[in-house]
Protein backbone atom coordinates (compact mmCIF):
# COMPACT_ATOMS: atom_id res chain seq x y z
CA UNK A 1 0.00 0.00 0.00
CA UNK A 2 1.03 3.70 -0.67
CA UNK A 3 0.52 5.59 2.19
CA UNK A 4 -1.94 8.13 1.87
CA UNK A 5 -0.08 11.13 2.98
CA UNK A 6 2.17 10.39 -0.33
CA UNK A 7 -0.69 10.58 -3.04
CA UNK A 8 -2.05 13.45 -1.06
CA UNK A 9 1.29 15.52 -1.61
CA UNK A 10 0.64 14.57 -4.91
CA UNK A 11 -2.46 16.28 -5.51
CA UNK A 12 -1.34 19.07 -3.20
CA UNK A 13 1.47 19.97 -5.25
CA UNK A 14 -0.17 19.74 -8.27
CA UNK A 15 -2.86 22.06 -7.13
CA UNK A 16 0.35 24.53 -6.41
CA UNK A 17 1.80 23.84 -9.95
CA UNK A 18 -1.80 25.04 -11.66
CA UNK A 19 -2.11 28.03 -9.24
CA UNK A 20 1.74 28.80 -9.96
CA UNK A 21 1.65 28.48 -13.68
CA UNK A 22 -1.35 30.38 -13.92
CA UNK A 23 0.60 33.23 -12.40
CA UNK A 24 1.88 36.33 -14.92
CA UNK A 25 5.05 36.97 -12.79
CA UNK A 26 6.35 33.31 -13.27
CA UNK A 27 9.89 32.91 -15.21
CA UNK A 28 10.04 31.68 -18.05
CA UNK A 29 12.70 29.33 -17.51
CA UNK A 30 11.01 28.12 -14.61
CA UNK A 31 7.40 28.04 -16.03
CA UNK A 32 8.87 25.91 -18.73
CA UNK A 33 10.26 23.69 -16.07
CA UNK A 34 7.12 23.46 -14.23
CA UNK A 35 5.10 22.73 -16.88
CA UNK A 36 6.97 19.59 -17.85
CA UNK A 37 6.25 18.68 -13.84
CA UNK A 38 2.89 19.65 -14.28
CA UNK A 39 1.97 17.52 -16.95
CA UNK A 40 3.88 14.63 -15.78
CA UNK A 41 1.16 14.96 -12.83
CA UNK A 42 -1.63 15.46 -15.14
CA UNK A 43 -1.07 11.54 -16.31
CA UNK A 44 -1.94 10.58 -12.58
CA UNK A 45 -3.67 12.80 -10.99
CA UNK A 46 -7.33 11.10 -11.91
CA UNK A 47 -5.97 7.79 -10.57
CA UNK A 48 -4.44 9.58 -7.44
CA UNK A 49 -7.93 10.72 -6.41
CA UNK A 50 -9.31 7.52 -7.02
CA UNK A 51 -6.77 5.93 -4.64
CA UNK A 52 -7.82 8.14 -2.17
CA UNK A 53 -11.42 7.62 -2.33
CA UNK A 54 -11.07 3.82 -2.78
CA UNK A 55 -11.92 2.62 0.83
CA UNK A 56 -15.25 5.57 1.12
CA UNK A 57 -16.25 3.80 -2.21
CA UNK A 58 -16.06 0.37 -1.24
CA UNK A 59 -17.69 0.83 2.16
CA UNK A 60 -20.56 2.36 0.61
CA UNK A 61 -21.02 -0.41 -1.08
CA UNK A 62 -20.26 -3.26 1.30
CA UNK A 63 -23.31 -0.98 3.64
CA UNK A 64 -25.75 -2.23 0.23
CA UNK A 65 -24.23 -5.47 0.53
CA UNK A 66 -24.80 -6.18 4.14
CA UNK A 67 -28.24 -4.54 4.16
CA UNK A 68 -30.54 -7.38 4.18
CA UNK A 69 -33.50 -5.07 2.71
CA UNK A 70 -31.15 -4.48 -0.82
CA UNK A 71 -33.48 -6.11 -3.07
CA UNK A 72 -31.29 -8.44 -5.12
CA UNK A 73 -30.87 -6.39 -8.23
CA UNK A 74 -29.28 -3.46 -6.34
CA UNK A 75 -27.40 -6.38 -4.83
CA UNK A 76 -26.28 -7.62 -7.89
CA UNK A 77 -25.14 -4.61 -9.13
CA UNK A 78 -23.43 -3.40 -6.21
CA UNK A 79 -21.39 -6.95 -6.14
CA UNK A 80 -20.23 -5.94 -9.95
CA UNK A 81 -19.36 -2.34 -9.32
CA UNK A 82 -17.10 -3.14 -5.96
CA UNK A 83 -15.33 -5.96 -8.12
CA UNK A 84 -14.88 -2.95 -10.94
CA UNK A 85 -13.27 -1.41 -8.06
CA UNK A 86 -11.13 -3.21 -6.95
CA UNK A 87 -9.58 -4.07 -10.01
CA UNK A 88 -9.08 -0.79 -10.47
CA UNK A 89 -7.84 0.21 -7.28
CA UNK A 90 -4.99 -2.42 -8.04
CA UNK A 91 -4.36 -0.87 -11.88
CA UNK A 92 -3.82 2.59 -9.88
CA UNK A 93 -1.81 1.58 -7.46
CA UNK A 94 0.24 0.34 -10.22
CA UNK A 95 0.67 3.21 -12.15
CA UNK A 96 1.34 5.18 -9.30
CA UNK A 97 4.10 3.43 -7.55
CA UNK A 98 5.78 3.44 -11.05
CA UNK A 99 4.85 7.25 -11.29
CA UNK A 100 6.83 7.30 -7.66
CA UNK A 101 9.48 5.08 -8.77
CA UNK A 102 13.06 7.00 -8.07
CA UNK A 103 13.85 9.00 -12.13
CA UNK A 104 17.11 7.93 -13.58
CA UNK A 105 18.82 11.98 -14.24
CA UNK A 106 20.28 10.54 -17.36
CA UNK A 107 16.89 9.68 -18.68
CA UNK A 108 16.39 13.21 -20.46
CA UNK A 109 19.96 13.18 -21.90
CA UNK A 110 20.94 13.34 -25.99
CA UNK A 111 22.81 10.17 -25.85
CA UNK A 112 26.23 8.91 -27.72
CA UNK A 113 26.08 5.90 -29.32
CA UNK A 114 29.27 3.17 -30.37
CA UNK A 115 28.46 0.11 -32.44
CA UNK A 116 31.71 -1.61 -32.58
CA UNK A 117 32.18 -5.25 -35.00
CA UNK A 118 32.96 -7.90 -32.75
CA UNK A 119 33.69 -11.74 -33.49
CA UNK A 120 32.86 -13.02 -37.30
CA UNK A 121 35.53 -11.25 -38.85
CA UNK A 122 34.44 -9.22 -41.96
CA UNK A 123 30.95 -10.37 -41.52
CA UNK A 124 30.89 -9.11 -38.15
CA UNK A 125 31.67 -5.32 -39.67
CA UNK A 126 28.56 -5.95 -42.26
CA UNK A 127 26.36 -6.83 -39.12
CA UNK A 128 27.42 -3.89 -37.50
CA UNK A 129 26.92 -1.10 -40.11
CA UNK A 130 23.13 -3.17 -40.40
CA UNK A 131 23.15 -2.08 -36.69
CA UNK A 132 23.74 1.66 -37.52
CA UNK A 133 21.54 1.96 -40.16
CA UNK A 134 18.81 0.71 -37.92
CA UNK A 135 19.38 3.29 -35.68
CA UNK A 136 19.35 5.71 -38.05
CA UNK A 137 15.71 5.00 -39.55
CA UNK A 138 14.65 5.11 -35.86
CA UNK A 139 15.86 8.45 -35.31
CA UNK A 140 14.24 9.55 -38.80
CA UNK A 141 11.25 7.90 -37.54
CA UNK A 142 11.08 9.60 -34.32
CA UNK A 143 12.54 12.73 -35.94
CA UNK A 144 16.14 12.76 -33.80
CA UNK A 145 19.04 14.84 -35.23
CA UNK A 146 22.04 12.01 -35.71
CA UNK A 147 25.44 13.46 -36.01
CA UNK A 148 28.72 11.01 -36.70
CA UNK A 149 31.28 11.70 -34.39
CA UNK A 150 33.48 8.74 -36.07
CA UNK A 151 33.82 6.53 -37.92
CA UNK A 152 35.98 3.58 -39.21
CA UNK A 153 34.68 1.57 -42.42
CA UNK A 154 36.18 -2.18 -43.31
CA UNK A 155 37.45 -3.58 -46.53
CA UNK A 156 33.70 -5.18 -47.19
CA UNK A 157 31.95 -1.57 -47.07
CA UNK A 158 31.17 -2.59 -43.07
CA UNK A 159 31.84 -0.33 -40.01
CA UNK A 160 34.63 -1.77 -37.78
CA UNK A 161 33.64 0.98 -35.53
CA UNK A 162 31.03 3.98 -35.65
CA UNK A 163 30.52 6.52 -32.39
CA UNK A 164 27.41 9.30 -33.13
CA UNK A 165 25.42 11.66 -31.36
CA UNK A 166 21.68 11.30 -30.78
CA UNK A 167 20.08 14.70 -29.67
CA UNK A 168 16.23 14.86 -29.03
CA UNK A 169 13.81 14.47 -26.65
CA UNK A 170 14.12 11.81 -23.90
CA UNK A 171 17.22 9.76 -25.99
CA UNK A 172 18.76 8.14 -23.17
CA UNK A 173 15.68 7.00 -21.45
CA UNK A 174 14.63 4.63 -24.95
CA UNK A 175 17.83 3.81 -26.10
CA UNK A 176 20.06 2.63 -22.85
CA UNK A 177 18.59 -0.76 -23.22
CA UNK A 178 20.65 -1.08 -26.34
CA UNK A 179 23.90 -1.48 -24.75
CA UNK A 180 25.37 -4.96 -24.88
CA UNK A 181 26.53 -7.29 -27.46
CA UNK A 182 24.05 -7.74 -30.59
CA UNK A 183 24.45 -11.32 -32.46
CA UNK A 184 23.28 -12.10 -35.96
CA UNK A 185 23.06 -15.18 -37.52
CA UNK A 186 22.83 -15.64 -41.40
CA UNK A 187 23.93 -16.91 -44.72
CA UNK A 188 27.47 -14.60 -45.03
CA UNK A 189 27.25 -13.81 -49.14
CA UNK A 190 31.10 -14.95 -49.22
CA UNK A 191 29.19 -18.68 -47.87
CA UNK A 192 29.21 -20.89 -51.10
CA UNK A 193 28.02 -23.85 -49.09
CA UNK A 194 24.89 -21.91 -47.77
CA UNK A 195 26.12 -22.25 -44.18
CA UNK A 196 25.08 -19.94 -40.99
CA UNK A 197 27.53 -18.13 -39.92
CA UNK A 198 27.05 -16.66 -36.23
CA UNK A 199 28.56 -12.72 -35.78
CA UNK A 200 28.77 -10.39 -33.20
CA UNK A 201 28.62 -6.30 -32.41
CA UNK A 202 28.75 -4.87 -29.22
CA UNK A 203 26.68 -1.49 -28.90
CA UNK A 204 27.56 0.87 -25.96
CA UNK A 205 25.02 3.94 -25.12
CA UNK A 206 26.18 6.52 -23.27
CA UNK A 207 24.09 9.61 -21.51
CA UNK A 208 25.51 12.87 -23.55
CA UNK A 209 27.12 15.26 -20.60
CA UNK A 210 27.93 19.04 -21.06
CA UNK A 211 30.92 20.46 -19.04
CA UNK A 212 28.63 21.64 -16.21
CA UNK A 213 27.49 17.97 -14.92
CA UNK A 214 30.84 16.99 -15.42
CA UNK A 215 33.66 19.08 -14.31
CA UNK A 216 37.14 17.67 -15.73
CA UNK A 217 40.30 19.12 -14.49
CA UNK A 218 42.97 20.06 -17.38
CA UNK A 219 45.89 18.47 -15.00
CA UNK A 220 44.40 15.24 -15.31
CA UNK A 221 44.19 15.33 -19.26
CA UNK A 222 47.59 14.30 -21.64
CA UNK A 223 46.64 15.61 -25.02
CA UNK A 224 49.08 13.93 -28.08
CA UNK A 225 48.88 14.74 -31.18
CA UNK A 226 49.50 13.18 -34.34
CA UNK A 227 49.11 13.01 -37.89
CA UNK A 228 46.00 10.99 -39.14
CA UNK A 229 45.70 7.97 -40.63
CA UNK A 230 43.59 6.68 -43.20
CA UNK A 231 41.97 7.72 -46.50
CA UNK A 232 40.97 11.78 -45.66
CA UNK A 233 43.37 13.06 -48.27
CA UNK A 234 44.99 16.80 -48.74
CA UNK A 235 45.30 18.60 -45.06
CA UNK A 236 43.98 15.11 -42.96
CA UNK A 237 46.69 13.29 -43.78
CA UNK A 238 49.31 16.09 -43.92
CA UNK A 239 48.93 17.36 -40.63
CA UNK A 240 49.04 17.03 -37.11
CA UNK A 241 45.36 17.25 -36.39
CA UNK A 242 44.78 13.66 -34.64
CA UNK A 243 44.29 13.73 -31.34
CA UNK A 244 44.56 11.12 -28.39
CA UNK A 245 42.97 12.65 -24.88
CA UNK A 246 43.68 10.35 -22.17
CA UNK A 247 42.35 10.81 -18.97
CA UNK A 248 45.12 9.89 -16.28
CA UNK A 249 43.04 9.09 -13.10
CA UNK A 250 40.91 6.86 -14.73
CA UNK A 251 43.13 5.43 -17.96
CA UNK A 252 40.40 6.19 -20.36
CA UNK A 253 41.91 6.77 -23.64
CA UNK A 254 40.01 8.80 -26.21
CA UNK A 255 41.30 9.43 -29.75
CA UNK A 256 39.99 11.48 -32.85
CA UNK A 257 41.01 12.33 -36.13
CA UNK A 258 37.98 12.86 -38.34
CA UNK A 259 38.12 16.79 -38.68
CA UNK A 260 41.17 18.08 -40.39
CA UNK A 261 41.03 20.65 -37.28
CA UNK A 262 42.81 19.53 -34.22
CA UNK A 263 41.05 22.12 -32.22
CA UNK A 264 37.39 20.11 -33.36
CA UNK A 265 39.39 16.70 -32.97
CA UNK A 266 39.56 17.79 -29.07
CA UNK A 267 36.14 19.00 -28.59
CA UNK A 268 35.13 15.75 -29.99
CA UNK A 269 37.33 13.64 -28.11
CA UNK A 270 35.88 15.53 -24.98
CA UNK A 271 32.23 14.93 -25.66
CA UNK A 272 33.49 11.19 -25.49
CA UNK A 273 35.35 11.46 -22.46
CA UNK A 274 33.10 13.37 -20.57
CA UNK A 275 30.49 10.67 -21.68
CA UNK A 276 32.79 7.50 -20.62
CA UNK A 277 33.64 9.02 -17.49
CA UNK A 278 29.93 10.03 -16.20
CA UNK A 279 28.91 6.68 -17.14
CA UNK A 280 32.21 4.98 -15.19
CA UNK A 281 30.59 6.88 -11.78
CA UNK A 282 27.34 5.71 -12.83
CA UNK A 283 27.96 2.00 -13.30
CA UNK A 284 29.92 2.32 -9.86
CA UNK A 285 27.17 3.79 -7.89
CA UNK A 286 24.91 1.06 -9.58
CA UNK A 287 27.39 -1.62 -8.63
CA UNK A 288 27.39 -0.52 -5.00
CA UNK A 289 23.11 0.02 -4.97
CA UNK A 290 22.70 -3.74 -6.21
CA UNK A 291 25.44 -5.96 -4.21
CA UNK A 292 22.15 -7.18 -2.38
CA UNK A 293 20.10 -7.79 -5.59
CA UNK A 294 20.03 -9.08 -9.04
CA UNK A 295 21.77 -6.87 -11.53
CA UNK A 296 18.91 -4.75 -13.11
CA UNK A 297 17.63 -4.83 -16.85
CA UNK A 298 18.88 -1.30 -18.47
CA UNK A 299 22.47 0.08 -19.45
CA UNK A 300 23.66 -3.83 -19.34
CA UNK A 301 27.16 -4.89 -19.50
CA UNK A 302 28.63 -4.67 -22.72
CA UNK A 303 29.84 -8.57 -22.63
CA UNK A 304 26.40 -9.27 -21.79
CA UNK A 305 24.52 -11.31 -25.10
CA UNK A 306 21.20 -9.29 -25.20
CA UNK A 307 19.71 -9.83 -28.51
CA UNK A 308 19.86 -12.39 -31.49
CA UNK A 309 18.99 -11.32 -35.08
CA UNK A 310 18.22 -14.73 -36.88
CA UNK A 311 17.96 -14.26 -40.37
CA UNK A 312 17.14 -18.06 -41.89
CA UNK A 313 14.27 -18.10 -39.32
CA UNK A 314 12.94 -14.05 -39.58
CA UNK A 315 13.31 -13.59 -35.73
CA UNK A 316 14.58 -10.79 -33.48
CA UNK A 317 14.92 -12.24 -29.33
CA UNK A 318 16.09 -10.29 -26.94
CA UNK A 319 17.23 -12.94 -24.02
CA UNK A 320 16.60 -10.77 -20.98
CA UNK A 321 12.70 -10.48 -21.16
CA UNK A 322 12.84 -13.78 -23.57
CA UNK A 323 11.07 -12.10 -26.12
CA UNK A 324 10.83 -13.33 -29.34
CA UNK A 325 9.41 -11.30 -32.94
CA UNK A 326 9.13 -12.88 -36.05
CA UNK A 327 9.50 -9.26 -37.74
CA UNK A 328 13.22 -9.24 -38.03
CA UNK A 329 12.69 -7.05 -41.36
CA UNK A 330 10.37 -4.88 -39.86
CA UNK A 331 13.16 -4.22 -36.83
CA UNK A 332 15.77 -3.66 -39.10
CA UNK A 333 13.72 -0.97 -40.89
CA UNK A 334 12.93 0.64 -37.39
CA UNK A 335 9.33 -0.81 -37.03
CA UNK A 336 8.98 -3.08 -34.56
CA UNK A 337 11.36 -1.32 -32.94
CA UNK A 338 9.64 0.30 -30.01
CA UNK A 339 7.44 -3.29 -29.30
CA UNK A 340 11.10 -4.60 -27.59
CA UNK A 341 11.75 -1.39 -26.17
CA UNK A 342 8.45 -0.88 -24.69
CA UNK A 343 8.26 -4.54 -22.95
CA UNK A 344 11.91 -3.89 -21.74
CA UNK A 345 11.10 -0.52 -19.74
CA UNK A 346 8.34 -2.49 -18.18
CA UNK A 347 10.53 -5.35 -16.96
CA UNK A 348 12.55 -2.68 -15.85
CA UNK A 349 10.09 -0.56 -13.89
CA UNK A 350 8.91 -3.65 -12.26
CA UNK A 351 12.29 -4.87 -11.46
CA UNK A 352 12.64 -1.92 -9.49
CA UNK A 353 9.25 -2.04 -7.80
CA UNK A 354 9.98 -5.41 -6.58
CA UNK A 355 13.40 -4.38 -5.27
CA UNK A 356 11.95 -1.20 -3.01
Amino acid sequence: MIPDKTIKDLITKHSNLERELSSQDIDKKVFAEKSKEYSDLNEVINDAKKYLSFEKDKNELKKILDDQSSDSELLKMAEIELKELEIQFEKNEKKLKFFLLPKDEADKKNAIIEIRAGTGGLEASLFASDLFKMYEKVCNKKKWFLEVISISKSEAGGLKEVIASIKGINIYSTLKYESGVHRVQRVPDTETQGRVHTSAATVAVLPEVEEVDLKINESDLRVDVFRAGGPGGQSVNTTDSAVRITHIPSGISVSQQDEKSQHKNKAKGLKILRARLYELERSRIDLERSKERKSKIGTGDRSERIRTYNFPQGRVTDHRINLTLHKLEEFLEGEAFDEVIESLSLKAQEESLSNL
